[in-house]
């Protein structure tokens, strides 16, 4: 499964994600920012690879939906609700994602 993380700046949140899960159950990570000024800025690209897509925040599905409305559509699109208050590898953000993305995705490292 191909699964991406998108936050605001691909800096902290949606950057720590790709680095925890990276390798992990078989599955394929990348990370992108909504804002012009991200690290690495999401793509219609990014969303036609992408089996599922995991925002922080529910702003950033507005976004995504004013710049590539029509490669999200149909996609699976899930909003984790962590704010753009931790640093990048944050202890208790990695707890955040962990739990958030476990119910959706199995990055069980045994099977990986």
């Amino acid at each position: 499964m191909n699964v991406l993380f998108v936050c605001s700046q691909n800096r902290l949140r949606s950057l720590t994600a790709e680095t925890v899960f990276h390798g992990l159950g078989g599955h394929q990570v990348r990370s992108a920012g909504t804002e012009s000024g991200a690290r690495v800025r999401v793509t219609a690209g990014h969303v036609g690879w992408a089996d599922l897509i995991f925002i922080m925040e529910k702003r950033h599905l507005h976004r995504l939906q004013t710049k590539i409305r029509e490669e999200i559509a149909g996609k699976r699109i899930i909003c984790l609700h962590i704010p753009d208050d931790y640093e990048y590898m944050d202890e208790e953000l990695i707890d955040r994602l962990r739990t958030g993305v476990a119910e959706y995705v199995d990055f069980d490292e045994a099977t990986g």
